[in-house]
């Protein structure tokens, strides 16, 4: 069974090895194919946790609403710092820097994630609803869009109509993206 924390945790070390190969790598080529990965991995991690993780905090934690409102605050710097990263040309001089400055806030947001918001959230549900939300928020990845829309509304029902409605644009446009040999476009598994 895996619980809600666990698929939040892989992604998160999804995210920070696909940064690690942008930063470390000197070949245009892989640079642009992580970036790719790091792009689509992040926005559709966002508005996942944004529809399926926030919605469970404010109804079983109390005063949920505080944290999910911090939680928005940074999701929504992260969607404009991914913004410009997703369009900048790996040989722009702003890349490295982008990328890092990026990271840097997803590293707070992800420790104050792990180590406060999942642990209080793991603590007020049961195991079931654990992974019951793990699974919803593996589907949700789905049909999330792929790219950074930091103009679009941060709050269901309009942040999920207004995903419905970008995702299928922003997948069309991944096809003619490039990607790296070894990671696999969608994780078909919903365990």
């Amino acid at each position: 069974m895996v619980r809600i924390t666990d698929a939040i945790a892989k992604d998160h070390r999804l995210l920070e090895s696909y940064y690690e190969t942008i930063v470390s790598t000197e070949d245009a080529d892989e640079r642009t194919r992580f970036q790719n990965q790091f792009t689509w991995e992040l926005a559709r991690h966002s508005v996942a946790e944004e529809l399926v993780v926030y919605p469970a905090m404010a109804k079983y934690l109390r005063n949920g609403d505080q944290p999910v409102d911090q939680d928005r605050q940074e999701h929504q710097t992260l969607k404009e710092r991914l913004k410009v990263f997703q369009d900048l040309k790996c040989s722009d001089p702003r890349f490295i820097p982008t990328i890092t400055m990026l990271m840097n806030d997803l590293s707070k947001h992800i420790h104050d994630e792990e180590t406060m918001d999942l642990v209080k959230l793991e603590g007020a549900i049961t195991a079931e609803e654990s992974s019951r939300l793990a699974k919803s928020l593996k589907r949700t990845k789905i049909f999330a869009p792929s790219r950074a829309h930091p103009e679009a509304p941060d709050r269901p029902p309009f942040e999920t109509a207004v995903g419905l409605l970008v995702a299928p644009f922003d997948h069309l446009q991944d096809i003619l993206r490039k990607w790296p040999d070894n990671v696999f476009y969608l994780d078909p598994s919903l365990d």
